[in-house]
C-alpha cells in the first residue's frame, strides 16, 4: 500500500505541476518572442505540438492519445504488484507525465484526443518540451539506474 501511495503522490505532483506551468506558459508566453533565461542555452518558447518529440508522428495525434491511454491502463494494472519504492517513483513520474500530456490531447484544440500539447522549455538541438516530458525522461533515466543495480520492480517469492 505504501508503494501505491508513493506512485500516486508522485503522479499527482507531476500532473498538477505540469498543468500549472502550462497555464502559466499559455498566459505569459503567447504571441511573444522567446525569453532567454540562460542566453541561447535555455529559453522559454511557447509552441503547440500535435505530435511527439522531434516532430515525430505529427499527423498521428489520435494514436498517440490511444497509446498514452494504453500505457496508463498498464501502469494502473501493474502498480499494486510493485515492491520497490524506486520503481514506484518511476511509474509515478511516467503516470504524471502521461496524464499531463493526455490532458492536453483530450481538452485542447483542435479536439478530443487530437489536442495539441503545450510545450514551452527550449534547449539547443533538442525539441521544445514541458514538465510532463521531463518527468518521463527522468523516469527513463531512473529506470536505467535501478536496472543497472539489479533492483526488480516486483519482489520475487521463492517457493
Amino acid at each position: 500500500m505504501q508503494r501505491w501511495r508513493t506512485l500516486l503522490s508522485v503522479a499527482w505532483f507531476i500532473w498538477i505541476l505540469d498543468l500549472a506551468t502550462k497555464a502559466w506558459a499559455v498566459n505569459q508566453l503567447a504571441n511573444r518572442e522567446p525569453i532567454r533565461v540562460l542566453g541561447s542555452f535555455f529559453q522559454l518558447t511557447l509552441i503547440r505540438n500535435p505530435g511527439a518529440a522531434f516532430s515525430f508522428a505529427t499527423n498521428a495525434t489520435f494514436f498517440l492519445s490511444l497509446f498514452g491511454i494504453i500505457v496508463l491502463v498498464g501502469i494502473v494494472y501493474y502498480a499494486p504488484r510493485i515492491s520497490s519504492k524506486g520503481w514506484s517513483v518511476v511509474l509515478g513520474l511516467v503516470l504524471g507525465g502521461i496524464l499531463g500530456n493526455l490532458t492536453d490531447r483530450i481538452f485542447r484544440d483542435p479536439g478530443f484526443l487530437q489536442g495539441h500539447v503545450v510545450d514551452w522549455m527550449q534547449l539547443p538541438h533538442w525539441p521544445i518540451f514541458n514538465v510532463a516530458d521531463s518527468a518521463i525522461v527522468i523516469a527513463a533515466c531512473l529506470s536505467m539506474v535501478l536496472t543497472a543495480k539489479n533492483i526488480s520492480p516486483i519482489m520475487k517469492v521463492d517457493l
